[in-house]
């Protein structure tokens, strides 16, 4: 190995080693500065440590002085409220014990109002005891003197039955009968009166009402007939009319449901039917015929439907005209049909659509001069007798058949009631009621507006004498003035003065129970007695 060689080697360890060294040096430069940082660390947390010991040694220090001071603020507050607690006790108790002092005192009081209570009951009960012993020995002697005297009686009954020789139930009979006898006479008495106060206060206004009303509705039409007579022009006709075998009057009664009566009267056939509706189409239709001449089935057929349609406008056309004559108006048409159908209805010979106008009109004076509604009052008159119209057709009375028909067609109640009440089926509670009773009376019994076959009124005259017959004390009776009054005699040793008063009531109730009649029937009981005696 050359030098040279060598001095490199010698040169690059000598380097070696300073880098060694260096690094060496560098690795004790920075484990230094560790250890430094690290002592520095450790320095400064022992500083901060005791200065976080001393603050918190001052800290505990200020916690216990103020625990101190709480403890000692705690105290006084204590003894304060122990002071203020006993002063409350001490207080309520006095409260308690002063309420308990004046209870005391109370029910003390209470106490003796008691003892004082009872020895006044203890008092009152000595005193009822001997008041009952009192009142038991006064019954005792009550009874024994009921007895003495119960004795007595007996012993004057006694002694007045042998002095008048009636006995005890004769006697009392004998004073029943007189006073029987006393109370019918003042009964009678008072009847009497209490009739003539009644007419002198009711009898003139009545009158003046019924007679203003009728002499301001005076109609003159009379009676008319269920008949229909048609004239002929002469008696060949009536062959026509018969027709070949018969025809043509069996084409006519069988269109018609009308029986023609052809017979020996000059120039004239009879119409005969149940139904006065057809009795008029077949009027008509053979009126029809005998002025055109041709008189066949065919032509009989056609002529009939014809007259139909006429008779259906006719009924219209009165009914309108019998509103329009009352001034009943907002009727259904179907009543204003049906009271154009009375215009060919009669009763007892009445018509019954002029019957019902003309006490449509007496009923509405009769309101206006009672204060009365005079348009309920005019309603009800003119529909009072609207079953008439088809009571050949529906079962049941005329009165019940035209209140179901009011009903159908909504009319008022009152003018149902009124329909319902005019012949007296229902009691009639309302002056519309009253009012139109009263004015189909009137209309009915007018003089010559109805007329009945002879067989009915006989019937009605004998019913009316045997009524009468029937009471006790009637010696005879006598019907007169058509029904329209009966006059009784009797006989004056049965019944009193008094008595004819109570027996004419009684006949009265009794006809209106038991008969039908138009208008009223006047009842006179007649007591005469006659003394006779001859001086010799």
């Amino acid at each position: 190995m050359s030098d040279y060689t060598i001095i490199q080697l010698i040169i690059y360890s000598e380097v070696l080693h300073i880098e060694t060294l260096l690094t060496v040096l560098l690795i004790i430069a920075v484990v230094l500065i560790v250890v430094g940082s690290a002592v520095s660390f450790r320095l400064g947390i022992a500083y901060r440590r005791k200065i976080a010991e001393a603050e918190i040694g001052s800290a505990e220090e200020q916690a216990k002085k103020v625990i101190s001071d709480a403890e000692k603020a705690a105290e006084n507050k204590k003894r304060e409220v122990l002071l203020e607690t006993k002063e409350d006790v001490l207080r309520q108790r006095a409260e308690i014990d002063k309420e308990v002092k004046e209870r005391r005192i109370e029910l003390q009081r209470q106490e003796r109002r008691v003892q004082q209570k009872e020895e006044t009951l203890d008092k009152k009960v000595e005193n009822l005891e001997k008041k009952e012993e009192t009142l038991t020995k006064k019954n005792k002697e009550i009874d024994d003197k009921i007895a003495d005297i119960a004795k007595t009686h007996q012993k004057q009954i006694d002694l007045l039955e042998k002095i008048s020789g009636f006995t005890a139930e004769e006697a009392k009979e004998y004073l029943l009968k007189n006073i029987e006898n006393e109370v019918r006479h003042e009964a009678a008495i008072m009847i009497k009166e209490i009739e003539d106060k009644a007419k002198e206060d009711a009898e003139s206004k009545a009158k003046e009402i019924v007679a203003g009303a009728i002499q301001r509705c005076a109609a003159d039409h009379s009676a008319e007939t269920t008949v229909s007579v048609v004239p002929l022009p002469n008696d060949e006709m009536k062959g026509r009319i018969i027709g070949r075998e018969g025809r043509n009057i069996r084409a006519l009664e069988t269109l018609t449901g009308i029986d023609l009566i052809i017979d020996d009267t000059p120039e004239a056939v009879i119409l005969s039917g149940f139904d006065p509706i057809r009795r008029e189409v077949a009027r008509l239709t053979l009126e029809k015929l005998i002025t055109d001449g041709r008189i066949h089935p065919a032509r009989i057929e056609e002529t009939v439907e014809r007259s139909k349609k006429e008779v259906e406008n006719i009924i219209k056309q009165e009914g309108e005209h019998a509103t329009f004559e009352t001034g009943v108006h907002g009727l259904h048409p179907e009543i204003i049909r049906l009271l154009g159908k009375l215009k060919y209805r009669t009763s007892y010979g009445q018509n019954v659509l002029k019957h019902s106008i003309e006490v449509s009109h007496l009923a509405g004076i009769m309101a206006g001069e009672l204060g009365g509604d005079i348009a309920i009052a005019k309603r009800a008159g003119l529909l009072h007798d609207i079953g008439k119209s088809i009571d050949h057709e529906v079962e049941g009375s005329h009165v019940t058949i035209g209140a179901d028909l009011a009903k159908k067609y909504k009319e008022n109640d009152e003018v149902i009631h009124a329909i319902m009440a005019h012949h007296g089926d229902v009691q009639p509670n309302t002056l519309v009621a009253c009012l139109v009773q009263a004015a189909d009376s009137i209309s009915a019994a007018r003089p010559g507006a109805r007329r009945e076959n002879i067989e009915t009124y006989i019937k009605r005259l004998e019913k009316l004498e045997e009524i009468a017959n029937s009471f006790a004390g009637v010696d005879k009776s006598f019907a007169i003035q058509a029904g329209r009054e009966v006059r009784i005699m009797v006989k004056p040793e049965n019944v009193t003065d008094d008595g004819t008063v109570l027996l004419a009531r009684d006949i009265v109730k009794r006809i209106e129970a038991e008969m039908e009649y138009p208008g009223q029937i006047k009842v006179n009981v007649i007591r005469e007695l006659r003394s006779i005696e001859y001086a010799k």
